[in-house]
């Protein structure tokens, strides 16, 4: 399965820079801190701990070089994964938490994903608990670097200490600027976080695995072919389910929700896209034709693919449906 799964050509739909710094990498930046230090950071027992830890491994990217760096490591693994297509998603809510200038540090990233056989997309992630004011910041580079690879702006963090209703206006701004729209929701929160999502206008849930506890919102997102970007390791890793056995994966597939399959944070979850699409095989049942079907969607909901997603492509919109 790992020689099938890594032969197919994938997209990544839910990655984040930050969380894709392998310790070894860490260990190039500063050499003069033994890797075991860094392997200790990425450990914890639950969302908020992940959520901690996410934030120190990010402090620990200082200079547009680092940046560059830890962008060029991650593209490496991901075309040895034949991963041809990544929206990779770059917390600028953290750079702007860090108070780091944040053109410096997109012109490294930028560069140093120009010479990869990936072709590479942008979402810029707003922190949910920094605010509405921080997000409209993000949402302002977002709009200035659209012609520059930014295919959309999301909002990640904590859904219970940042409700999607703080977001209205910067995703009405965003919009307006021609970005595409994401949420993370339905992560460790229940469906009416994604409902509050959908509201905002969201065209692809990330994560989004509590939608399974409301079948009116199942229909919703079948009906209007609206994704989730489902992180098998990641939801047992950061505790949002309780053992991969529980994942509710094969029944929102099964209910006809579309979903792609994605990592997460590779590196702090200890997961490869290739070793998602095994486990879905292996401990769901997945058949070969179900995961090509889902390694095709990567594609086809890609915001920033030839092919792809269109903006303003909105099925509920045609049909009549809105978020009540």
């Amino acid at each position: 399965m790992d020689d099938f799964a890594r032969a197919w050509p994938k997209a990544e739909l839910h990655l984040h820079l930050e969380g894709s710094v392998e310790p070894e990498t860490l260990h190039e930046l500063d050499p003069s801190t033994d890797v075991s230090a860094f392997r200790a950071l990425y450990q914890y027992a639950d969302f908020d701990a992940f959520l901690k830890a996410f934030g120190a491994v990010s402090k620990l990217l200082r200079t547009p070089a680092d940046y560059a760096l830890v962008t060029r490591r991650l593209l490496e693994r991901l075309d040895a994964q034949n991963v041809r297509y990544a929206e990779i998603t770059l917390s600028a809510g953290v750079v702007l938490w860090k108070q780091q200038p944040f053109a410096p540090i997109f012109d490294a990233i930028a560069g140093a994903a120009a010479d990869s056989p990936v072709k590479v997309r942008w979402i810029l992630d707003a922190v949910r608990q920094f605010g509405p004011e921080a997000a409209m910041t993000v949402a302002g580079w977002a709009g200035e670097r659209r012609h520059r690879g930014v295919v959309a702006i999301g909002i990640g963090g904590s859904e219970a200490r940042g409700p999607a209703e703080w977001f209205d206006d910067m995703f009405s701004y965003a919009r307006e600027a021609g970005l595409h729209l994401t949420a993370h929701a339905g992560e460790s929160m229940g469906p009416e976080s994604v409902w509050a999502a959908l509201k905002l206008g969201a065209e692809r849930i990330g994560h989004g695995i509590a939608a399974v506890q409301d079948e009116r919102l199942l229909a919703h997102l079948r009906e209007c072919d609206i994704p989730l970007e489902i992180c098998l390791t990641s939801n047992v890793v950061t505790g949002v389910v309780a053992r991969l056995e529980d994942h509710p994966i094969r029944r929102l597939y099964e209910a006809g929700v579309p979903i792609v399959l994605a990592t997460d944070d590779p590196a702090m979850f200890r997961c490869t896209l290739t070793g998602e699409y095994k486990l879905a095989a292996e401990r769901f049942g997945f058949s070969e034709g179900e995961l090509r079907g889902i390694a095709e969607n990567g594609f086809r909901y890609g915001f920033g693919w030839e092919g792809g997603r269109a903006k303003g492509e909105d099925k509920c919109k045609r049909q009549g449906l809105r978020a009540p």
